[in-house]
């Protein structure tokens, strides 16, 4: 087994005293057949530890705690292929151990430290998949999503609008910042994460929309928390939105690519780079420890069919409102109006379009996409997009 030594560079007594629990520290050590993992918190840490499977994994998660660890503190080896953590809905975190070959939890003990403080240590060895399934079968699997942290996002009811028009001028805006909390989603080369720069992004144009008359905003997330892509969708379903607009800034493997685009819902993909990019979005609940449902739809058939015959319309509408205003002010991809599945437009009866706003995986992109002058000039362009693409909703109910 595993010989290791730490050197805790922070005043445990200090640590001790904060009233939030807190994992302060974490090592890793491991080969190709077995992994120790060894977290310490301040306090007692309650926990629960879960496998899941396709990709094979390993779940803790944590109640009441934060996770304030450096980014070399757990770092995958051996039959880890990843781990990622984070929060994952309001006073709860998780750690996901993803494995190269099956594995099990060998052993696991929680020892208290001087100062009252607390490590938790995970022996995790490998398993041939019969074994893995077994655990997988045996265990009470308990899926955690998040709900919305805007109080305003109430429910209303489901509804179908088709031609069915508003009785007031309230126009009904939800801004979804993509990723959060232990989705973190992509990595720029130096170091700006995607789940950051969306925030960011619709923060900046919250206030950008402030003059804007008779407009409810709402936001899915307003800080770094996980939200799973069916409840960013209900969010919007709920509050009977007129206009969902997801904020993403994705990387790939094409380094010199760069620049913005808009995609709006199609189930045949427009492109192969757009139907990538979908497959590579709609992974989020996956790799944030949760099952993908389809959720069916609460009403069927030709209802269905023919809202989202008009949503599509619609969503087409503000998508290229929005590519017309960028035009000369804002980099552009070729084509920048695409389509493909993402399921976070997947609402029937909520016009939705999804702006990636340029790629973190290119330099240029990503020193723009962490400048605040950019995103100021940015956020007030797709201001204006909004305001208009308002008008002409307002225009129609008359």
């Amino acid at each position: 087994m595993f010989s290791f030594a730490f050197v805790i560079t922070v005043n445990s007594i200090a640590i001790a005293n904060e009233e939030t629990n807190i994992a302060y520290s974490a090592r890793v050590v491991g080969d190709n057949e077995r992994a120790r993992i060894v977290v310490d918190f301040n306090r007692e840490p309650q926990f629960k530890i879960r496998y899941l499977a396709k990709p094979n994994r390993i779940i803790v998660d944590l109640d009441d705690t934060k996770i304030a660890l450096g980014d070399d503190q757990l770092t995958s080896r051996g039959i880890l292929s990843d781990i990622r953590y984070g929060i994952m809905a309001k006073d709860k975190s998780r750690i996901i151990f993803s494995l190269k070959q099956p594995a099990v939890l060998e052993d696991q003990q929680l020892q208290v430290l001087e100062g009252e403080t607390y490590r938790l240590v995970m022996d995790i060895s490998i398993a041939d998949q019969n074994e893995f399934n077994a655990v997988l079968q045996e265990q009470a699997w308990e899926i955690v999503d998040a709900q919305p942290i805007n109080k305003k996002a109430v429910v209303k009811g489901n509804r179908i609008r088709l031609t069915e028009t508003k009785e007031s001028d309230q126009f009904v805006l939800v801004l979804d910042a993509g990723h959060g909390g232990i989705d973190g989603g992509a990595e720029g080369r130096n170091g700006a994460i995607e789940k950051d720069i969306t925030l960011d992004f619709v923060k900046e144009l919250q206030q950008a929309l402030k003059d804007i008359n008779d407009v409810e905003l709402l936001l899915t997330r307003d800080s770094d928390q996980f939200m799973s892509l069916s409840a960013r969708v209900q969010i919007a379903r709920d509050a009977e939105a007129d206009l969902l607009i997801s904020i993403h800034a994705d990387s790939i493997r094409q380094r010199t690519l760069r620049g913005a685009s808009i995609y709006t819902l199609s189930r045949e993909a427009s492109d192969e780079f757009a139907s990538n990019l979908a497959d590579s979005e709609n992974l989020t609940d996956v790799l944030a420890g949760l099952h993908i449902e389809n959720a069916p739809d609460d009403v069927t058939g030709i209802l269905v069919d023919l809202a989202r015959r008009e949503t599509q319309g619609f969503s087409d509408v503000m998508a290229d409102r929005i590519v017309d205003d960028f035009k000369g002010q804002i980099k552009l991809l070729n084509n920048p109006h695409r389509r493909a599945g993402f399921r976070v437009l997947l609402a029937p009866d909520v016009p939705s379009v999804l702006i990636e706003l340029g790629f973190l995986s290119n330099l240029t992109d990503e020193k723009l996409l962490t400048d605040p002058q950019w995103r100021k000039k940015t956020t007030k362009l797709l201001a204006k997009s909004i305001s208009d693409y308002r008008e002409a909703v307002l225009r129609e109910r008359e």
